[in-house]
């Protein structure tokens, strides 16, 4: 048993919400097809629902919240804080909103994922989360849409593509229809096969695009 715990990634998840995606990632590391342990969930949110799914898990949560810090450089020093504490190897941005500072950035560069709920480049970037997306896909009355697992960059949403999973856009679909199929049918599906591989170690950067590596 210690050396299967030895092989495990430890992996901490930053969120804002409900926690839908970390709920995911969790539910594949207890089915054993995530070699990884989560040892923090950190929220921008004290409020956030995704709180009480890590401690129903068993997992050390807690909040940095950017109001009670002077600025985002202190939030994200606080966070990690948190991180080296608890000996965190990946980040997971599972709908986290706010946009990490180049502290946190250097420290992890290339370890940190982010979930995208479109086909990136398409409706990414500053103010592009949550329902923004879809209804900025409704608008411009794309017939495909769908996520996107990146890693993480200082060009928001610019970092190198790890998977993307298209979803069909329907007659009659609303911003809220439309973010649960893409929850549904892309995110919970690309977020956690890209954890599993980040995990075993078959992903590969190499002049800015991910190359994934047989096993």
């Amino acid at each position: 048993m210690d050396n299967a715990n030895a092989t495990k990634k430890r992996l901490a998840v930053l969120v804002s919400g409900g926690g839908t995606n970390f709920q995911q990632i969790s539910d594949g590391i207890g089915r054993g097809e995530i070699a990884a342990e989560v040892v923090a969930l950190i929220s921008s949110n004290a409020k956030a629902y995704a709180l009480e799914r890590a401690r129903a898990n068993g997992i050390p949560a807690y909040v940095c919240a950017l109001k009670d810090y002077a600025n985002a450089e202190a939030r994200d020093a606080a966070i990690l804080k948190i991180l080296k504490s608890c000996r965190a190897e990946f980040v997971l941005l599972a709908g986290y909103l706010g946009i990490l500072t180049d502290g946190l950035l250097n420290a992890y560069e290339n370890r940190i994922l982010n979930i995208h709920p479109s086909l990136l480049p398409a409706f990414g970037g500053a103010g592009f989360h949550g329902l923004k997306v879809h209804e900025a896909a409704l608008a411009r009355g794309v017939k495909l849409t769908g996520a996107t697992v990146h890693f993480v960059s200082r060009e928001v949403d610019g970092g190198p593509i790890v998977l993307q999973k298209a979803v069909p856009v329907l007659e009659g679909d609303t911003p809220e229809v439309l973010q649960q199929r893409v929850m549904r049918e892309a995110e919970y599906v690309i977020f956690p096969e890209a954890v599993k591989l980040l995990c075993e170690g078959r992903i590969e950067i190499a002049n800015g695009t991910v190359k994934i590596k047989e096993l």
